[in-house]
């Protein structure tokens, strides 16, 4: 049986405006990982990127919640759709 194809993952930052992604790995330190899964950024957690570039906003279980762009780049997702 040959293998599925994975769906390449990417940092949140690109992530297109509207897109929705599902998140695969938080890549920063233990103490980023710890509180951006206190913000409800785990693993498999589906988020949406609402805008920007330089400032993350992101929709995540119904919240808004603002990134740096910084933050964002260790957030690695893999692309759902688009709303």
């Amino acid at each position: 049986m040959p293998a599925k194809p994975s769906t390449p993952s990417f940092p949140l930052c690109q992530l297109p405006a509207r897109a929705t992604g599902r998140i695969r790995e938080l890549t920063g330190d233990s103490d980023f990982c710890q509180r951006i899964r206190e913000m409800g950024f785990g693993e498999s957690t589906y988020v949406t990127k609402v805008s920007g570039s330089h400032t993350i906003l992101c929709q995540i279980n119904g919240i808004r919640i603002a990134l740096s762009h910084g933050a964002a780049r260790q957030i690695l997702v893999e692309r759902i759709g688009s709303r």
